[in-house]
């Protein structure tokens, strides 16, 4: 599903915004506090509603979250700097991580935040220089799940979210891998 920004108060010569992130309350949301700063905002939950928006428009902007359902936001980021090397992007995620920040940021992210965050934050994150170094390292250490699940995650997005080339890989069962990403692990 595809929502734009059609209030009244829209201008045109405001900077575009794409927001991609499949919870839709958060959407509506962000969406609302972004137009009161002065974007034109336009919303998508999945990466080929993203993408068609892209293509049709590219925008100034956008906030992409990690986790789209079944799919990964990693994947997005790259598509949208192939479309428009000089889109701002900030990556938003409630599974935060050192190996999914750095992930993000090499394939062209301009910033990752942990969620919850807020229309200021996220403002001050596009203004981020790329090449800063500033993300947040945590004083406590993963938990053993949780690294393996940010590991499976990195290698999915290697592969392009295809669970049979990420399951051999990992030399594990398909349906192993499947119930493993199923289980998100609690946030640290």
């Amino acid at each position: 599903m595809i929502e734009s920004s059609l209030t009244d108060s829209s201008n045109t010569e405001d900077p575009s915004l794409l927001i991609v992130d499949d919870d839709t309350i958060f959407c509506e949301v962000l969406a609302k506090a972004m137009r009161k700063r002065g974007f034109f905002v336009t919303c998508a939950h999945t990466t080929e509603d993203a993408l068609s928006l892209a293509e049709q428009s590219t925008p100034e902007y956008a906030i992409i979250d990690l986790k789209l359902s079944s799919e990964s936001g990693l994947v997005l980021v790259e598509k949208l700097r192939m479309l428009d090397p000089g889109t701002r992007i900030v990556m938003l995620t409630g599974y935060a991580s050192i190996a999914t920040a750095v992930e993000a940021i090499k394939l062209g992210a301009t910033h990752y935040l942990a969620k919850p965050v807020d229309a200021d934050q996220i403002l001050s994150a596009f203004e981020r220089i790329v090449g800063e170094s500033d993300i947040p390292i945590s004083a406590h250490p993963l938990s053993v799940g949780r690294l393996e699940w940010e590991y499976i995650q990195r290698i999915l997005a290697e592969n392009d979210n295809n669970i049979s080339v990420t399951a051999r890989i990992l030399n594990m069962h398909r349906r192993t891998l499947q119930r493993k990403l199923a289980k998100r692990p609690l946030r640290e």
